[in-house]
């Protein structure tokens, strides 16, 4: 990057970010690269301003490694999802601004609930289980993760949410493949979310997932839907008549899950959804109700 200004340095890093092609939102993630380094304030200052030669490095170094793949997230520490911050880092899923989306069906899908249960599969960094308690700390929340070193940060993060005054989420240290699982909440649940692994293991894929992200928090088995059957076969059984399940799994099974959940009779109303880039992104089904 040759700029010297400000401003300059910032709509150099936007370049070089478009320039990867993989990168979705290249002007937005160079900002936050540049308020993560130069402070909170930065993008509001006047673009000619001085630079800190040390700081404008670092912002450099930064911008490289984000164009190389590495997700915004592990640059900065923190990813936000449905008005909360949570810390991720190497070793968890980082929230994609997707998932945005799913998060909103969920809470639309217990709006009109006093006192919901709610189960988030494939938690990761607890993210979405943790936007749901924030948004309705009248909700009993249940997060579920496999991966050691993912469920160490849904842990930090969950006592960073409690100790701001969010309800409290329940963590367990669950396969969603074993059967069984969570078998105490069976038939009780208002809402199940996942964010499973769903790319198939062959699939080639940027870097950012490839390479840096968790490869058991990407690749779902040879179709890709391994650990997707999982889910909607424990969504069947945790949840109770008219609950719904929301489960995202990216444009690659905008036909596949759709059918997969129309094939179990204990779902019925089941529809996709795109997200905001027009892109097919999620699934819903309610769980069958009892008719006659």
């Amino acid at each position: 990057m040759t700029g010297t200004s400000f401003g300059a340095l910032v709509e150099d890093a936007v370049q070089i970010l478009i320039r990867t092609g993989t990168v979705i939102a290249p002007r937005e993630d160079a900002e936050a690269l540049a308020a993560h380094v130069f402070g909170p304030d930065a993008v509001g200052r006047p673009s000619d301003g001085e630079l800190d030669g040390r700081l404008a490095a670092e912002y450099r170094t930064l911008v490289d490694r984000r164009a190389d793949g590495v997700p915004l997230g592990h640059l900065t520490g923190v990813a936000a999802l449905g008005g909360i911050e949570v810390t991720v880092g190497p070793g968890v899923f980082v929230p994609r601004a997707q998932s945005e989306a799913v998060l909103s069906t969920g809470l639309r899908a217990i709006a009109d609930l006093t006192g919901p249960l709610v189960v988030d599969l494939c938690t990761g960094s607890g993210a979405v289980a943790l936007a749901i308690a924030h948004h309705r700390p009248d909700a009993t929340v249940h997060a579920v993760e496999c991966d050691p070193v993912a469920l160490d940060f849904a842990r930090r993060n969950s006592a960073d949410r409690t100790a701001l005054g969010d309800t409290a989420i329940v963590l367990h240290q669950a396969d969603v493949t074993r059967p069984g699982m969570l078998s105490g909440l069976s038939g009780r649940a208002d809402l199940v979310l996942a964010n499973p692994p769903f790319m198939p293991d062959d699939a080639e894929v940027p870097a950012e997932f490839g390479v840096h992200q968790p490869r058991q928090a990407v690749f779902g088995g040879p179709d890709g839907l391994h650990v997707i059957r999982h889910v909607a076969d424990a969504a069947a059984r945790l949840l109770g008549p008219g609950g719904r399940l929301v489960v995202e799994h990216g444009h690659l099974h905008a036909e596949t899950v759709p059918v997969l959940l129309r094939a179990d009779d204990r779902f019925e109303e089941v529809s996709g959804h795109l997200d905001q880039y027009g892109w097919p992104l999620y699934s819903m089904a309610t769980r069958r109700r009892a008719h006659g």
